[in-house]
């Protein structure tokens, strides 16, 4: 009687184990979040005074999502491909992929990285949007965030609005969600005004680049549209301050 005891005992552990197993397994799968573009994105050194929003997405989530920021500085939507960074993002196998360029596309014509808002600009975004697709990601378009340029008269000056619209525009036609960042970022910047506006600058006089206080405000705006993008990651969110 006790060895037929034991053995209704272990049986009635292994039927209650088994469940909690497969439950276990399922949460070791997390949703993948990929993250590229320029040096206003890119992980930096914490001992340096430069950040990228993309540093300050991960804290966002309380479970259930892993970050990969893959954004380096200096690249555009035609340089992170020609020098392979893309297939490196693809072979991370990402659920969605983050994509914000054009502060390097906008550089002077004659730079290898520039790209033109009217023409390859709009082609390499559409290559991405369609890579990113074919891998079985999805894709989610980020504007590029307003320079903090502001002319004699206090008014910001606004380069970037061209790629902006641009990237709106593909946005639209190829039915991707936009996080416009330009926007948020202009009415940021405007409201605060060119003192206020160059605290968030890693160092005086650069009006594109990020302290940890300018980069942790981009990210806080991206967030602020990103569950709307893709609300699967909304139930993932935690408390943030």
């Amino acid at each position: 009687m006790i060895t037929i005891a034991r053995r209704l005992v272990s049986c009635l552990s292994l039927c209650l184990l088994l469940p909690l197993s497969s439950t276990a397994g399922e949460s070791v799968h997390l949703l993948r979040l990929v993250i590229i573009g320029d040096s206003t994105v890119c992980n930096y050194p914490l001992n340096g005074p430069q950040r990228g929003w993309g540093q300050y997405i991960q804290e966002y989530f309380k479970t259930g999502v892993k970050v990969i920021n893959l954004a380096r500085s200096g690249r555009s939507t035609k340089t992170f491909i020609r020098e392979g960074l893309w297939q490196k993002a693809l072979a991370e196998k990402p659920d969605i992929i983050l994509i914000q360029f054009g502060h390097n596309d906008s550089h002077a014509p004659a730079n290898p990285e520039a790209t033109s808002a009217r023409t390859d600009y709009r082609d390499y975004l559409r290559r991405y949007i369609d890579d990113a697709r074919a891998a079985g990601a999805t894709p989610i378009l980020v504007t590029p965030m307003v320079r903090r340029d502001f002319g004699p008269d206090d008014k910001l000056r606004d380069n970037l609005l061209a790629y902006a619209e641009a990237m709106k525009q593909v946005g639209l036609e190829k039915q991707v969600a936009v996080i416009d960042l330009h926007a948020t970022s202009r009415a940021l910047v405007e409201s605060l005004g060119p003192k206020s506006s160059a605290e968030l600058a890693n160092k005086p006089g650069d009006n594109t680049h990020f302290n940890a206080k300018g980069a942790a405000a981009m990210a806080r705006l991206v967030m602020q549209e990103l569950p709307a993008a893709d609300p699967a990651l909304a139930t993932h969110l935690g408390p943030h301050e």
